[in-house]
């Protein structure tokens, strides 16, 4: 439960029909195995202490009473486990029967969930012999040697140490009617959903289940635990096959293998569901009178993450899903410049095209875009701007480009200019500051802008947002331009996107887009080493950039803390990098964040093709001199 981590687990026993001391034995089993795997949560199928098919012999009070005692066996041999379980069990109370779901906890019951929505179709017949928990009002009982335990169906149960975890249970067909409870429970606080299930299986049904439990913990911005009957139930008209799934928002972190017996756990992050609610208004909880909640006091404890992050956040891990999403981004950022184009009634752009990858994707996405309108592409004027720190590979591979592509190219040397500009504010050359650098990008801008006049063009914006993030950008400077269609790629997704290009390509353009996505990230703005390569390498400056997106992606999309950021880096990157270097660059990453921000606040126009964007005007608003100095405290002491 460390970061706001909750291990859980799904369980199926290999039970008896109608044999309550043995399902009794092997849930206890299961319990203790999940305790020893540290989960904090289990829950188990419907009526999994009786079996759910024992039909007509639910009316019989020996089942009845043998269930009761079943469970108080539970309860006793479980008192000492720091472990909260959900068991499926039938309940008599008064002239009625319930299909109830047990919350067990260190020995005691802390409510009792009955199941609303009672079946009667098809091989479903609850209805002979179960009442919906909505037919009469909420009841108090005493049940299994315990006195007074709620039995409603309007409760939510909440760790009183770590208030994100916090639970409510909904009972099989309950999830698959119109107005499910689950949705109750969430809105009144609840980021986990526990179902105990018993769902027969018929052809093309697992899929079905499969995308319902994952649409409904989307839907509700929840982790979601199902757990299937299995091997054990009646066969006579139907078979189950114990698929279990464990969901948070949408996404499947385990599934069990079908027909079989056993446990799956996954570690759910209810700090993120909760700051995700936050940030979706229309998730906001409301105050239900009609829900209330019982707490329980559990320790926060280490959880062993069995959870895999990806160190590529941004990139699809599916390398077919990854080629489809490259082709949806590109074809986004080219309908956003398109749509600017047709607005406007402009039919030129200009983009500085350098060599490197940021402009190549620039120049990829403005082909796609006047291919889209059927405008020449010759109206696509690149130039490349040689100073003091181009090399040869670099421009002879913007010349390529442009003659592959089929766009106007021209050259502009802004070395004499730079001179001059060096003369003008008496600078010695000989000093390669910041000063040095930044007026060769923005004498490189005013040329962008001044050709733009001269075409009646757009300048197209080349940088990305991990630059962006990092403010790693000239102000005024490359920061600058009409329209920027990279703004919202981070630069681990703009060489997966400049790849896929080149995967589609023949001939010479494969040849340089290769060449380019090997050339090492720099803005050229120093001079060459003695072999007139390269010098100045961004990522010896600023860190490497697939630290940097993972470190963007956990704090904008998210809101974690540094010291959770740090966490998963260090487990994402385990035998990359050493957890010195981690922290380090993830200091600079925050510092810089927060030092830059003004940079952002006047960002030009830009398309948002993902979920975490910088825009000043939508997804990120933050003031340019907010104190980093809570952010950095976070980190100070993580080791």
């Amino acid at each position: 439960m460390n970061y706001g981590f909750v291990k859980v687990a799904a369980a199926t026993p290999h039970i008896r029909v109608a044999d309550c001391n043995n399902n009794a034995e092997k849930i206890i089993d299961q319990i203790e195995q999940a305790y020893n795997e540290g989960a904090s949560l289990i829950t188990f199928p419907e009526l999994c202490v009786t079996g759910y098919t024992c039909s007509d012999l639910f009316l019989q009070k020996v089942l009845l009473k043998s269930a009761e005692s079943a469970v108080e066996h539970i309860i006793e041999e479980t008192a000492d486990m720091d472990i909260v379980s959900i068991i499926g069990v039938p309940i008599a109370v008064k002239q009625s029967l319930y299909n109830c779901a047990v919350v067990i906890y260190m020995g005691d019951i802390l409510g009792i969930v009955p199941k609303i929505n009672i079946p009667n179709y098809s091989e479903f017949y609850e209805l002979r012999h179960f009442t919906s928990g909505t037919a009469g009002k909420d009841y108090i009982i005493n049940y299994a040697n315990q006195t007074e335990i709620d039995l409603s169906v309007n409760m939510i149960f909440q760790c009183e140490n770590m208030p994100d975890f916090c639970f409510g249970v909904e009972i099989c067909e309950d999830l698959w009617v119109a107005d499910s409870p689950s949705s109750k429970l969430a809105k009144a606080g609840a980021t986990i959903i526990c179902n105990p299930s018993t769902s027969d299986d018929v052809i093309g049904k697992a899929d079905y289940r499969r995308n319902l439990v994952k649409m409904q913990s989307g839907k509700l911005l929840c982790g979601y635990i199902y757990a299937d009957s299995g091997i054990g139930e009646s066969t006579t008209d139907m078979v189950f096959s114990g698929q279990n799934i464990i969901s948070e928002n949408a996404s499947v972190l385990a599934e069990s293998k079908r027909f079989t017996t056993g446990i799956i756990y996954a570690d759910i992050d209810v700090e993120k569901l909760s700051s995700e609610r936050r940030r979706i208004n229309t998730c906001i909880p409301y105050d239900d009178y009609d829900v209330f909640c019982k707490s329980f006091d559990m320790d926060i404890k280490p959880v062993k993450l069995s959870r895999k992050f990806e160190q590529t956040p941004f990139v699809p891990k599916d390398k077919d899903d990854l080629s489809a999403r490259c082709e949806e981004i590109i074809t986004m950022q080219a309908t956003g410049l398109a749509t600017r184009l047709e607005h406007t009634g402009i039919k030129n752009v200009v983009i500085g095209l350098s060599g490197g990858l940021d402009s190549t994707l620039a120049l990829i996405v403005s082909v796609h875009s006047f291919d889209m309108l059927g405008i020449d592409r010759k109206n696509i004027h690149t130039v490349t701007m040689p100073c003091f720190g181009t090399t040869k590979r670099t421009k002879s591979n913007a010349e390529k480009l442009a003659e592959a592509y089929g766009v106007s190219f021209e050259e502009v040397n802004i070395t004499k200019a730079v001179r001059q500009h060096f003369a003008d504010i008496r600078h010695d050359e000989s000093v390669t500051d910041i000063t040095y650098e930044n007026s060769q990008a923005r004498e490189r801008t005013q040329i962008l802008m001044d050709l733009s006049n001269k075409y009646s063009g757009l300048v197209i914006g080349t940088g990305d947002l991990s630059e962006l993030a990092l403010g790693w950008a000239t102000y005024n400077g490359d920061h600058m331009s009409m329209y920027a269609v990279n703004v919202s790629i981070p630069k681990t997704l703009v060489r997966y996107l400049t790849a896929y290009e080149a995967e589609k390509s023949e001939g010479e353009l494969k040849n340089v887009l290769l060449d380019v996505l090997d050339t090492p990230v720099s803005p050229e703005l120093l001079p060459p080493d003695e072999n007139g390569d390269i010098a100045q390498k961004t990522e010896d400056v600023v860190g490497p950039y697939e630290l940097h997106d993972f470190f963007l992606y956990y704090l904008v999309r998210f809101g974690f803390a540094p010291s959770k950021i740090y966490y998963l880096a260090k487990l994402s990157f385990e035998g990359k990098y050493d957890n010195t270097v981690i922290k380090k660059w993830l200091t600079v990453f925050v510092r810089r964040f927060f030092t830059q921000q003004f940079k952002r606040s006047c960002l030009p126009d830009g398309p948002k093709v993902g979920s975490v964007t910088l825009s000043p005007r939508g997804d990120w608003r933050m003031p340019s001199d907010a104190s980093v100095k809570m952010w950095l405290s976070d980190l100070e002491n993580e080791q």
